[in-house]
């Protein structure tokens, strides 16, 4: 059986995880429950007791109806929630009120609390448990139908539904205050991760200005010290001079232009070309590569478009580029080479970034994607490579691959040609 069956075949976000968990719940208990009515519809024909059966094909047929239900519509969930919560409560009073004790039919009834835990969020849930429980103590004493039960064995029932709803209500609770827990720490990784790539992003933006301001504060001081020599400067020269500095401030406005496009929250998948991507990415971290003497090559087998999140994977990209720079700084690596390589697998296209550093020490190698971990001491936040993972999961579907020997490091990544 697939396991989309569960799910009413719909695609979940992350951030639509808990909804996914009550899709799955509410399949579960759609199935299940009819093959009980159908098993005691086939028990009831069998003994010959006719009066439940056009019941329990009536239930079969509301559940068949919620089953497409919900895969003809993603929004109908709260509303087939809220008619199986009406039907199991009916169904399991009515259980009572015409079942004898000895049939052990009530024995259902303390499935009740666990169906609405994922049915009814915990205020509705708790007016609904009060419902039922009304309702079984009302049945001995309401003189309409012939209940077979005592008051003691509904009040019996009564309080073991009721200590089965406050131990659930609790691990709810309990349950709840953990996700907060987890998300609020997500939100502070996430947060931290920002600071340490704006960090990051500071020190580029300083080594990429630092030459450009350089040469025009030169281009400067020639022409005033020509001045202060008596030099007279012809218009050709004058121009050509001007010409330099607003060649180099174009220059400076488009590294703003790159750095304010990469922090901006870009949720669309936008067309790009993989070597133009691969190239925003280096072109970040050209300044320190030429500061620190590193080799950088870039391999494409073919030159592709693709359909993706570019903001996201220029994120990732950039971080492997700064680990594979500190990776050959920290171990000085002579003549050091980082090649970045793009080829297609598939629908997928592979993107590599491969250092000649040392390599990573196998004692790390499980801990390269866990929050906080750094080889880098005071120097690293352990956030990076925990992030970039995060991405990767979450908005490609896919893992960062590692690997590593003495005569360096691999990291890639696949990478879908067209998300959806």
């Amino acid at each position: 059986m697939s396991l989309g069956i569960f799910t009413s075949n719909w695609d979940f976000s992350p951030e639509e995880s808990e909804l996914r968990s009550k899709f799955q719940m509410v399949n579960i208990a759609i199935i299940l429950s009819s093959i009980s009515l159908i098993y005691g519809a086939i028990g009831n024909v069998v003994r010959g007791v006719a009066g439940l059966i056009a019941i329990e094909v009536f239930l079969i047929s509301i559940n068949i109806f919620l089953f497409f239900l919900l895969r003809k519509c993603k929004n109908s969930f709260y509303y087939v929630a809220l008619i199986e919560t009406v039907q199991f409560t009916l169904f399991f009073l009515f259980l009572v009120y015409v079942s004898a004790p000895e049939e052990l039919k009530h024995i259902w009834l303390f499935t009740y609390p666990m169906i609405l835990l994922y049915f009814q969020n915990q205020k509705s849930a708790i007016y609904w448990v009060l419902f039922m429980i009304s309702g079984l103590l009302i049945a001995p004493l309401q003189p309409f139908v012939a209940v077979q039960y005592s008051l003691f064995q509904v009040s019996y029932i009564s309080f073991v539904i009721a200590v089965i709803s406050i131990i659930i209500y609790l691990y709810q609770k309990n349950m709840d205050e953990a996700k907060e827990i987890i998300r609020s720490q997500k939100k502070i990784m996430a947060l931290q991760s920002k600071h340490a790539i704006m960090g990051e992003m500071i020190s580029m933006i300083a080594h990429q200005w630092r030459q450009p301001l350089s040469t025009i504060t030169l281009t400067i001081s020639n022409f005033e010290i020509q001045k202060m020599l008596g030099k007279k400067c012809d218009e050709e020269s004058t121009q050509k001079m001007l010409e330099e500095i607003n060649k180099t401030i174009l220059y400076l406005s488009n590294t703003i232009d790159d750095f304010q496009t990469f922090f901006r929250p870009n949720r669309v998948v936008e067309e790009m070309r993989v070597e133009n991507l691969l190239q925003k990415a280096i072109n970040f971290v050209t300044p320190r590569i030429k500061e620190e003497k590193i080799v950088l090559s870039l391999d494409i087998k073919r030159d592709t478009t693709i359909y993706t999140y570019p903001n996201e994977l220029v994120q990732v990209i950039l971080n492997l580029l700064n680990n594979a720079i500190d990776a050959l700084l920290e171990f000085d690596t002579q003549e050091g080479k980082i090649v970045v390589s793009a080829k297609e697998e598939g629908n997928s296209i592979r993107i590599c970034v491969e250092d000649n550093a040392r390599g990573i020490e196998q004692e790390n190698m499980d801990k390269l994607f866990e929050p906080y971990f750094s080889t880098k001491g005071k120097n690293g936040t352990g956030l990076g490579l925990y992030m970039s993972q995060m991405i990767m999961e979450k908005q490609f579907g896919t893992q960062i691959q590692v690997s590593s020997s003495s005569k360096g490091s691999s990291f890639a990544i696949i990478v879908p040609k067209k998300l959806q």
